[in-house]
């Protein structure tokens, strides 16, 4: 635990409301989504803005105190767990939307604003900011960058990174980089935020961002439809986009059995369409131009699907109830899968031409190492992206089953390896994975991390044992 003088100063810093050491009040901070790790950190600090958080790192820094930088919470690889010797620095207090300028169309928000909260302050503008995913409601922005979090609509708007036009950051020394300009061009040197975006708190904490917006949306079609096979959901995939004049935005696969657990345990979901498949897909197509007739352009594009054998049945949303339903059989399917007992999960990425092999010579392998295993496979297919998530067989003993952890990402990761593919497509690398990089990054780029985290952080404060090991 932090010395008695380090907390002393923490309070000199923050004050009574900055410095958490109540159990009950840490306990949020503690737990991880997954249950796979627990916290044992016993101060939780929360700065209310930039200067607080240069001071609070600084001190860290003349103390050799680990930091680590937390959001929401809503992590997937232990990359916000701390132990007793650090200090967690919640971002939760810098929720401020600063600045939004609707003819540059940018929007610069503090690192602890909820994503809802980003989206909707620029949806009151008219304007769009397209990173969207389960946890929208109670993960921050700042988390969301850290992690280079993907979502649903990467396939036309990209990750995280790719919306962003400028960073304040705090380094390890409590040096803070003032980059909080909306520039599209800027060419002198090196390009830094590239290097916060993704590091997971790790060479410094993000605490305020300039965002990209967008047009809004004004006309939106979405459909739920069956497919042939993985194989047809790409052929489709391919034949939207052209007919759509590429307005493809959201382009989810599904297996059966993924959509069976959310029926099983969901309340009021039901099946979308008639007819069963092993396969499904969630479409959506947008466009900002308003009477753009997107709902003909995708009912033309299923028929045409549809007489080349790749879909078999489709639903399409005549209103905005109808979709929110259609997500949400989506959205639902993490949580959903909870209750089938033990879930060994994966987040790869492939070639999108390497999907339907992926997903043949993964089914055999892990049926061959665990027999009975019952795959739920889901995903962002538009942009490669799937989460391989392995259900325990039926009536195994749950806890057997996920000591067979590191045997099934072994299998898993080296097809996706053989591929051409990622072992970490969106989630990051946390804890849960971080000898999974030693295992697959190559030599030159380890070292090259290693001598970036060394050069910025040399006392190697911030967010210890995380992506690098130490």
């Amino acid at each position: 635990m932090p010395t008695e003088a380090v907390l002393s100063r923490l309070h000199e810093i923050l004050g009574p409301k900055g410095v958490i050491v109540d159990p009950a009040l840490l306990e949020p901070h503690l737990v991880e989504w997954r249950g796979l790790y627990r916290g044992t950190a016993r101060v939780v600090v929360k700065p209310a803005n930039t200067e607080e958080v240069a001071a609070v790192v600084k001190l860290c820094a003349e103390t050799r105190t680990p930091i680590v930088p937390q959001g929401g919470n809503t992590g997937l690889v232990g990359g916000a767990v701390a132990d007793e010797k650090a200090i967690i620095l919640s971002l939760a207090r810098m929720n401020k939307v600063r600045a939004l300028d609707k003819s540059a169309y940018t929007l610069t928000v503090e690192a602890g604003v909820v994503l809802a909260d980003v989206q909707k302050a620029a949806e009151e503008a008219d304007r769009l900011f397209p990173l969207s995913l389960a946890a929208e409601g109670s993960c921050q922005i700042g988390g969301n960058l850290s992690t280079n979090a993907g979502g649903t609509a990467v396939l036309r708007y990209g990750n995280s990174r790719d919306l962003v036009l400028g960073l304040e950051v705090v380094l390890p020394n409590g040096e803070i980089i003032h980059g909080l300009h909306g520039l599209r061009k800027d060419n002198t040197g090196y390009d830094l935020r590239h290097l916060f975006l993704g590091a997971e708190g790790t060479l410094g904490i993000i605490t305020a961002a300039v965002l990209k917006l967008f047009p809004r949306p004004r006309d939106i079609a979405t459909a739920f439809v069956a497919v042939e096979n993985p194989q047809a959901a790409i052929d489709t995939l391919a034949l939207l986009r052209e007919s759509s004049g590429d307005t493809v935005t959201m382009f989810e696969l599904m297996s059966r059995f993924s959509i069976e657990t959310v029926l099983r345990h969901v309340p009021g979901t039901a099946d979308p369409v008639e007819t069963l498949s092993a396969w499904y897909a969630l479409i959506e197509l947008s466009s900002p131009r308003a009477g753009g007739d997107l709902q003909s352009a995708l009912e033309e594009g299923l028929g045409a699907a549809m007489e080349n054998g790749w879909v078999t049945d489709a639903a399409i949303a005549q209103n905005d109830s109808q979709r929110a339903a259609f997500r949400r059989i989506r959205e639902e399917i993490s949580d959903a899968q909870k209750h089938e007992g033990g879930s060994i999960k994966h987040d790869i990425s492939v070639p999108l031409a390497a999907i339907p092999a992926f997903l043949e010579r993964a089914d055999a392998a892990i049926e061959k190492l665990i027999p009975g295993t019952r795959p739920c496979s889901f995903g962002h297919a538009g942009d490669g992206n799937l989460h391989y998530n392995l259900s325990q067989p039926v009536g195994a003993d749950r806890e057997a089953y996920l000591q067979q952890w590191e045997a099934a990402n072994r299998v898993v990761h080296d097809i996706v390896q053989d591929l051409g593919g990622s072992f970490s497509a969106e989630h990051g690398i946390g804890t849960l994975k971080v000898h999974e990089l030693e295992h697959y990054k190559s030599p030159a780029a380890l070292e090259a991390m290693r001598q970036i985290k060394r050069a910025l952080d040399p006392y190697a404060i911030m967010n210890p044992g995380k992506v690098i090991a130490s």
